[in-house]
């Protein structure tokens, strides 16, 4: 792996990070944000390589219409499911409501977080 790659990665990896519980984002629109040449079609690789992907999110990831893009009947697919459903996303038919449930997150959620600055300095109570 690259340095290059390992920093694309690293940009890819945040963005899915920083989509809160109980949204979802396209694989485009992932791409887009992380700022990798490739689009939506080297997502899906990228992901597969994240460090713990026992907590990391990979599961908000689904197609542009909102499709959860791995394979029908496989383990993957019922773990996404499961976990989707946990976070209160509803799922018909192996989609999702991309009107109801995408994330648009604005500038200073990409930067800052789900929390914010203000919320961020204030540390723990």
């Amino acid at each position: 792996m690259s340095e290059g790659s390992t920093g694309s990665f690293q940009r890819l990896w945040h963005v899915v990070e920083a989509i809160p519980a109980g949204y979802v984002a396209s694989y485009g629109q992932v791409a887009k944000l992380a700022g990798l040449n490739g689009g939506a079609r080297r997502v899906g690789g990228v992901l597969a390589k994240a460090p713990d992907r026992g907590s990391f999110p990979w599961h908000r990831i689904l197609k542009a219409d909102g499709k959860i893009a791995i394979p029908e009947g496989s383990t993957g697919r019922q773990e996404q499911i499961r976990r989707l459903e946990l976070e209160g996303v509803i799922i018909v038919d192996g989609r999702v409501d991309m009107q109801k449930f995408q994330w648009q997150p604005d500038m200073d959620e990409l930067i800052w977080g789900p929390l914010g600055f203000s919320d961020m300095m204030e540390g723990p109570d």
